[in-house]
């Protein structure tokens, strides 16, 4: 299974849920059946590393991050099973962009995968970059909150 993780800038948002599946892909034993990248919708922030905020609270939980920035683009449909748009915009963008039906149907919101989420219907996961630390702290929250509903899914490709 091949994920790519998507925001606006790809330094705050895809960054982090990248390194936090790929964290729990690796706890999983599913390290050689799934593979996670992360991508921006915009070009602004091409081949920066991630936004200081995002790389501080990922150290501080205990992930690891290597990262590059980069936009995503509508050939690379063909190389994911699944593109996570991190918030409805993405998700509309996303879906604009899919060359065919079948990758539209690829994208999906991340939130989807949280059941509390998916209840109450609140499925964005708030942009922190123009905010404090505290918002970088709730985003990763949400993201591992999700995560483990697209494991399960990861579970599939299991070799």
């Amino acid at each position: 299974m091949r994920v790519c993780f998507v925001c606006t800038g790809n330094i705050c948002r895809s960054p982090m849920a990248e390194a936090v599946f790929r964290a729990l892909v690796e706890k999983q034993g599913l390290g050689d059946a799934v593979r996670a990248e992360s991508a921006g919708t915009g070009d602004w922030h091409v081949g920066d590393p991630a936004d200081p905020r995002t790389s501080a609270v990922l150290t501080r939980a205990g992930y690891v991050l290597d990262h590059a920035a980069r936009c995503f683009e509508a050939g690379w449909f063909a190389r994911f099973d699944r593109v996570i748009a991190l918030d409805r915009g993405h998700l509309r963008e996303l879906r604009a962009m899919a060359p065919t039906p079948e990758d539209a149907a690829k994208v999906r919101l991340l939130r989807s995968y949280d059941p509390a989420a998916a209840e109450d219907g609140d499925l964005d996961v708030p942009d922190p970059y123009y905010g404090g630390p505290d918002g970088f702290d709730a985003c990763l929250e949400l993201v591992e909150a999700a995560l483990p509903g697209l494991l399960a899914e990861a579970e599939e490709f299991r070799p």
